[in-house]
């Protein structure tokens, strides 16, 4: 599923036109993207978890002419998902919560 098809499910699902769907769309990944820039996490209850994470410096290999090469250190996004969303995806019935 591409940007404009999550769009059309979107609209459809919440009865509301494209247009309003794929600005809703667009300002959640700019919230989202903003945030973990910054350093911060979010937390989609059930979908998952938005982080960033340090990659320390290291020594790489070119494949092609085993020469070494630096990689530099950068901070990566990270995405954890939630446990509703993993037995989604492995196609379980959600567990009942104990009381």
């Amino acid at each position: 599923m591409n940007k404009s098809e999550l769009i059309e499910a979107t609209a459809k699902e919440a009865d509301v036109s494209k247009a309003a769907a794929g600005n809703a769309l667009d300002a959640i990944i700019a919230a989202i993207t903003k945030a973990v820039a910054k350093g911060d996490t979010v937390t989609l209850v059930g979908f998952g978890t938005f982080s960033s994470s340090k990659r320390a410096a290291r020594e790489g290999r070119n494949p092609q002419t085993g020469a070494k090469l630096k990689i530099a250190a950068t901070t990566v996004p990270k995405f954890k998902a939630g446990a509703t969303f993993k037995t989604a995806v492995a196609g379980k019935k959600a567990a009942a919560k104990k009381k």
